[in-house]
């Protein structure tokens, strides 16, 4: 009886030390793409039979770990049919963990439900100390209500594997205005902006570089013949798209006057929409770009100050209207406050 016992004992003994030496081989693999079958062993203090042995184990497990030649041979962890359980370090999990909760407030329309399924399945597991970090980092946020500017995760995808193989895409496109048009392009890249998604192309008829917002596109499928890839535009596809979105915010600019300090408004003034000129301790001149005069008129009122409109004159009387605006809106708001 004590005989089985302690062999019992010595063979729990070592199916724990191999299943943690299975765990500290998956987590190397899991680090960089290649490593030596001498590097593993000396890492994990065992010989390099015992690290083909811990190999084949994992493949029995379902871990797709692939054998590469050269040298001494190596191993990588590759692509399997399935996912396979991961190992993640503390700051890794809980990055996953806040990027499923974001998702519940992002642009892509149908992918709430998954990202909680997983983020459920990741707090069932995680160390308590990480779910306390996670509780503590959790803002309150209310659900976002998709807006025309939402996309579906279909969508993103047929784009993304456009790009991906490198293959034309036809589309049909609705500007702002409502103008409607049937677009071919040469598809490099999908760029997220705030909550918007873009994608950058070659636009086969225009001969140029354009930015297309996705929520306004309708991809047709099946893609179109592959192309050859040109060299994107300088600093890429993110530099590409601040620069035509920037272009489009100051389509209208003014220059006006501020009656307050320097000091005070200077700290106000973002240098995308606008600049100061000049200032002292009483006032300030400004150029205010924006999207239209109409649009600059209505936030001057953000600086809590007198001001006079230097040009063009045509802000003035959009001030004006603002103005009747403003006016009409306080009167409902005091006959609210004089009846009942």
């Amino acid at each position: 009886m004590r005989t089985e016992t302690v062999r019992g004992v010595g063979h729990h003994g070592r199916m724990l030390e191999t299943s943690a030496r299975l765990l500290s081989l998956l987590s190397l693999l899991q680090t960089r793409r290649d490593w030596s079958g001498n590097e593993l062993a000396q890492r994990l203090h065992i010989t390099t039979r015992t690290v083909r042995r811990d190999v084949d184990k994992l493949r029995e497990l379902g871990y797709p770990v692939e054998a590469t030649v050269g040298v001494g041979g190596g191993y990588r962890l590759g692509a399997g049919a399935e996912m396979p359980p991961l190992l993640l370090d503390d700051q890794e999990v809980l990055a996953v963990a806040l990027g499923l909760d974001a998702v519940t407030t992002g642009s892509v329309t149908d992918m709430a439900e998954a990202s909680a399924g997983a983020l459920t399945k990741l707090r069932q597991v995680m160390p308590s100390r990480l779910r306390h970090r996670l509780d503590t980092l959790r803002v309150e946020a209310v659900p976002r209500q998709y807006d025309q500017s939402s996309v579906s995760s279909s969508t993103l995808t047929d784009i993304a594997t456009a790009c991906h193989r490198g293959e034309r895409l036809r589309f049909d496109y609705v500007t702002r205005e409502g103008v409607e048009s049937r677009r071919e392009v040469e598809p490099y890249r999908l760029v997220r902006n705030g909550y918007r998604w873009y994608l950058l192309c070659w636009d086969i008829h225009r001969e140029d570089w354009r930015s297309f917002r996705v929520d306004r596109m309708t991809p047709k499928i099946p893609t179109g013949p592959r192309f050859s890839p040109r060299e994107l535009p300088e600093g890429g596809a993110a530099a590409y798209l601040a620069r035509t979105l920037g272009e489009v915010s100051r389509q209208a600019a003014a220059h006006v006057r501020v009656h307050a300090p320097l000091g005070a408004v200077a700290s106000m003034v973002h240098a995308s929409w606008g600049s100061v000129e000049a200032g002292d301790d009483t006032s300030c001149e400004l150029t205010l770009y924006g999207k239209s005069l109409t649009s600059i008129a209505r936030w001057l009122y953000a600086f809590d100050a007198d001001f006079d409109v230097l040009s063009p004159v045509e802000l003035r009387a959009e001030c004006a209207e603002v103005a009747a605006f403003h006016e009409r809106a306080a009167a409902r708001y005091r006959r609210a406050g004089q009846t009942g």
